[in-house]
């Protein structure tokens, strides 16, 4: 397994837009957009959940790639790259660090 895989998964539900209904779920889903992929995912952050509390961790790892799929599927419907979404979680990233950083020299006065 390699680090790009959710986007190469994205890249994949991105040409599904193209597919035939009749042969794609994805396509399916984003033919319903945008209530449909997002109630998908809704459903599938629930079952996560479920997993988390409840049940072993191999159940929890597929709950968590049905979650990760359905999310790329919403943002594809709502036609946001994944890249803006990691670039987000980068800044956040950069943020906490530069207020760690802040706090230690706070409390080193």
């Amino acid at each position: 397994m390699t680090n790009d895989v959710l986007q190469r998964l994205a890249a994949t539900i991105k040409a599904r837009r193209n597919a035939r209904p009749e042969d794609s779920h994805t396509r399916r889903l984003l033919d319903g957009a945008p209530v449909k992929p997002a109630k998908k995912l809704g459903e599938e952050a629930v079952e996560m959940a479920i997993a988390a509390l409840a049940q072993d961790d191999k159940a929890l790892i597929a709950e968590a790639a049905d979650v990760l799929y359905h999310m790329l599927v919403v943002l594809e419907s709502r036609h946001v790259a994944l890249d803006d979404v990691l670039g987000e979680l980068e800044r956040r990233m950069s943020a906490t660090a530069v207020e760690q950083q802040k706090r230690r020299k706070t409390a080193s006065r």
